[in-house]
């Protein structure tokens, strides 16, 4: 009986923890760690939400067409923790991202570094891709 309570128990707290590991998806599922990128230009918008920021660069290639941008980062809790505020990127601010391309071929990506004009640079990722 003890042995079936145990077992019972180990189990329904493994099941409960499933939805737990639901939520985020693995970095390699959805962006190639395989190819860079880096974007220069002007950001336009800014969303300090939960469960990742985005931040959106309109890059100008050399035609002269603009290519919209959306890059997603760490958790606001993140980012805060490492001293980075939802001020520190704005629109309007002239920036270089280095980051990853997403997979499914958009203009998305995974926005690892953020270097300002002034060279003055912040890491925007979230803690899997530090090291990156």
């Amino acid at each position: 009986m003890k042995l079936r309570s145990s077992v019972l128990f180990l189990s329904s707290v493994f099941l409960m923890s499933i939805p737990m590991f639901a939520h985020h998806s693995s970095f390699a599922s959805e962006y190639y760690d395989s190819k860079p990128i880096k974007v220069t230009g002007v950001v336009t918008k800014v969303e300090w939400v939960n469960p990742h920021i985005w931040f959106y660069v309109d890059e100008r290639d050399d035609t002269g067409k603009t290519i919209y941008w959306a890059f997603t980062g760490g958790a606001p809790s993140q980012l805060m923790r490492r001293g980075i505020t939802k001020d520190k990127i704005q629109p309007g601010m002239t920036v270089t991202v280095d980051g990853f391309r997403a997979k499914d071929g958009s203009e998305n990506g995974f926005g690892g570094k953020v270097t300002f004009l002034d060279g003055q640079s912040v890491f925007t990722g979230n803690d899997d891709k530090d090291k990156k």
